[in-house]
């Protein structure tokens, strides 16, 4: 099941430095929102704003009927809340077994599951995680979110440094996410033509504001605005880097 979320004039920031100026937005039960935006912007704070893991400014951030904006992060997460983070933190000294199990709680994904949507993950399953390429990490960090039961899904930049082929793998394991589970999906993601492709709607942010909402649809035809909120066209729905991790 999932649940949708709400987030009213969010201000957050690190230490004495506000990043997020009264963001508010909305994503319906099942929703997927693209967070798009040059570096630096606060996208990646948002998603740390939403986990409570930096700090609370003002406003409201809801799951559900539930508000959720003074409860520390590992109640966010009983709560439904699954962050892939841009650092994927995972254990480096647990093999990839012990990475899933001390994450599942009832109700999320078993490993046997999380190892059919990741087959070559399965082949490292007795492997440590410091041990894994950086796809295979990445692979780890998305199981390992799956295994809490996630009711909304948190994804930071999961195909930053990947190689295509690695990009096209983890691509078609999110949509499959999607199409099983249905859960809520926010992702951050610089790769902008593979984030349209995936999301149904899209905010962008300058500046710790939302300069643009609305569906991926508008800005996959329309390079004009697309240049003007990116500052370069972006090319390569699935690609655009060369090298792992």
């Amino acid at each position: 099941m999932s649940l949708p979320l709400t987030i009213e004039n969010l201000r957050a920031g690190w230490g004495e430095t506000i990043v997020l100026h009264d963001v508010s937005f909305s994503i319906p039960a099942g929703g997927v929102l693209a967070l798009l935006g040059r570096n630096g912007v606060g996208k990646s704070t948002l998603l740390h704003a939403l986990m409570g893991s930096c700090r609370f400014l003002g406003g409201r951030i809801l799951v559900g009927d539930e508000d959720i904006t003074r409860l520390p992060p590992q109640r966010r997460a009983r709560k439904g809340l699954g962050f892939v983070p841009q650092e994927r933190e995972i254990f480096p000294s647990l093999t990839v077994d012990e990475n899933l199990a001390i994450a599942r709680r009832d109700g999320g994904w078993s490993a046997e599951r999380i190892y059919a949507l990741f087959p070559s993950l399965a082949e490292r399953r007795r492997n440590y995680g410091d041990r894994l390429s950086g796809g295979e990490q990445q692979m780890l960090a998305i199981g390992r979110a799956l295994g809490g039961a996630p009711k909304a899904l948190l994804l930071d930049e999961p195909m930053e440094g990947l190689a295509p082929i690695v990009v096209d793998k983890l691509y078609d394991a999110l949509a499959a996410i999607r199409a099983e589970d249905k859960p809520t999906i926010v992702l951050v993601e610089q790769k902008v033509d593979l984030a349209l492709a995936f999301a149904e709607d899209a905010i962008v942010f300058d500046r710790g504001v939302v300069v643009h909402r609305g569906p991926t649809s508008a800005l996959v035809a329309d390079e004009n605005a697309k240049a003007r909120l990116f500052g370069v066209a972006q090319a390569g729905a699935r690609h655009g880097v060369e090298s792992e991790r």
